[in-house]
């Protein structure tokens, strides 16, 4: 990958962690106030689901550096994809 992908990854993925602390933020303002339990279960979901999005892009970006690795040969790369799997999910 150059370094301008790399770059545009790693941006996307802290624009990304900005939100989900905001929604955590937002969680716990809630809290404070005392708001209805729906409500603050609904924005546990969200913030759940955009934490989880923003793991499986971080897999994604493992999975990519391992199929992208010129000095590995198939079977290599393919038991390397199958570990981050077993490890991170």
């Amino acid at each position: 990958m150059t370094n301008e992908v790399v770059a545009a990854h790693q941006d996307a993925m802290l624009k990304r962690l900005a939100r989900v602390e905001g929604q955590v933020r937002g969680l716990q303002a809630m809290i404070r106030r005392g708001d209805d339990c729906e409500a603050i279960a609904q924005q546990f979901s969200a913030s759940r689901k955009a934490l989880d999005r923003a793991y499986q892009q971080m897999l994604m970006c493992l999975v990519e550096e391992a199929m992208l690795d010129p000095q590995q040969d198939p079977a290599a790369t393919l038991e390397r994809v199958r570990a981050i799997f077993t490890k991170y999910s």
